[in-house]
């Protein structure tokens, strides 16, 4: 590995990695050098273009629902038959929401006005879904002795604001899984992190009715491929149930964008 290709070797998968924030990674980590398996469960010209971003064969798209079992375990056995390796894992595929209402900035539903198919697809996607990756991924990365997950996680004030469930809550349990599952590879050599943009995100769950003067101010999903690459690496070697954010990152001073709990 070198410092222009400083994930040169590494193999990583992000699930969600068509759009805003899993684009921008999955982009940010093959310009590493990183292989890159990236996932989608529905948009999947989404993912075909990003093969076109790396012509190298840096970025292999597969459809996959990460509320599936079998699709989680598929995924990570192609970076095993294709690559040989797994390294990296991110937890980016999320359901925000605008399934829920498409008002939902300016008009909050209240909880018992939200259909349950609809909550439950929102907590199958955010909490489900990164529990079944992590169980499909943690066994080759203990058998190499080396491993990342990275839980995609959300500001502590919008888990807690008004109308904002069951996104809010589906974030706060995956953030206490992140804390859990770090403690329970502790010493393995595979650690466990949730990274945060630090604000809203141009991304595909901000409604198309946000008025321009507050689109404005959105933050661009490639903020978080800095703080992403330095947690990919050997640097953060050690550095395990932490929560990063991402506009706070500074690379020559990492525990400035650690957020606590």
């Amino acid at each position: 590995m070198n410092e222009e290709k400083p994930l040169g070797g590494r193999v990583a998968i992000v699930t969600g990695g068509g759009r805003g924030l899993g684009r921008a990674m999955t982009l940010g980590l093959a310009k590493a050098g990183a292989a890159v398996i990236a996932t989608a469960a529905r948009e999947l010209g989404e993912i075909e273009n990003l093969r076109a971003a790396a012509s190298d064969g840096k970025i292999v798209p597969m459809a996959a629902d990460v509320t599936k079992e079998d699709e989680c375990a598929r995924v990570v056995a192609m970076a095993i038959e294709r690559f040989d390796r797994l390294d990296v894992l991110v937890n980016n595929a999320g359901r925000g929401m605008k399934y829920v209402s498409e008002n939902f900035m300016t008009e909050p539903t209240r909880f018992w006005e939200t259909p349950p198919d609809i909550w439950r697809l929102v907590i199958d996607t955010n909490v489900v879904g990164p529990f079944l990756m992590a169980r499909a991924a943690v066994p080759a990365m203990l058998a190499a002795g080396w491993g990342r997950i990275v839980n995609i996680s959300m500001n502590t004030e919008t888990m807690r604001r008004r109308g904002f469930s069951p996104y809010g809550p589906s974030k706060a349990a995956l953030e206490s899984e992140t804390i859990i599952w770090a403690q329970d590879l502790a010493g393995s050599g595979v650690t466990v992190n949730a990274l945060l943009p630090g604000g809203a995100t141009r991304t595909g769950m901000i409604p198309k009715s946000l008025p321009d003067h507050l689109r404005s101010t959105l933050l661009d999903p490639a903020i978080m491929v800095p703080p992403l690459l330095w947690l990919g690496s050997t640097k953060s070697d050690g550095v395990t149930g932490k929560r990063f954010v991402a506009a706070k990152w500074r690379e020559d001073d990492p525990k400035a964008a650690d957020a606590g709990w």
